[in-house]
């Protein structure tokens, strides 16, 4: 072969190392979410301030519960109490909430429903409904419980009792891992059943 015949070679091996080097660069933004892989980042209107946020910017470094619902959800109303009740045992030790409304129509109606069940953790909205091909949903509520380094932990269709004992200490393991302080109760808890061993 002379040097003219190798020129079309030589084109295509560095078309196929270059695909080859972008598949591995962006192959995060395509996988599948599942449990152990980073979570997606997206944006959403955040209910309290009209602005819109970054999950991975707002969230970054905390353990983070991605719950996506809508007012019109009636397995959703179920599910908020109990998140609020997991929300105000561990937010002091940084637990936090991003309830990401999936409606399309105002805000009035998200703001409704925040008020009718006293929610104090973060609402927000994507009135777009792309969270739900982000996070390849299959209906609502979905959630994603997310460790410190953003991995999921967890993930859970439908309706779920976030509040109970065993997703309590989920969580609260997740805050240990991430260093988070333990609250006073805690040490309490955990000194008397030592003294019963």
């Amino acid at each position: 072969m002379n040097g003219r015949q190798w020129v079309p070679v030589v084109i295509v091996l560095a078309g196929l190392t270059l695909g080859g080097w972008a598949l591995v660069r962006f192959r995060g933004e395509t996988d599948r979410v599942a449990v152990n892989s980073r979570a997606p980042d997206f944006k959403a209107i955040d209910i309290a301030t009209g602005d819109s946020v970054s999950f991975r910017e707002k969230y970054k470094g905390s353990v983070t519960l991605i719950n996506i619902w809508a007012t019109w959800c009636g397995p959703c109303r179920t599910e908020m109490p109990a998140m609020q009740v997991a929300y105000a045992k561990l937010k002091p030790r940084g637990f936090r909430i991003a309830a990401v409304s999936i409606d399309e129509g105002s805000q009035d109606d998200v703001k409704k429903f925040v008020q009718e069940f006293g929610l104090t953790f973060d609402i927000l909205q994507d009135r777009t409904t792309g969270i739900q091909q982000t996070y390849q949903t299959t209906g609502v509520p979905e959630s994603f419980l997310l460790n410190q380094q953003g991995v999921i932990v967890k993930r859970v269709m439908g309706s779920h009792d976030w509040s109970s004992p065993v997703n309590v200490a989920l969580i609260n393991r997740l805050l240990d891992e991430a260093g988070a302080p333990r609250a006073p109760w805690q040490d309490t808890v955990g000194t008397a059943e030592q003294t019963r061993q």
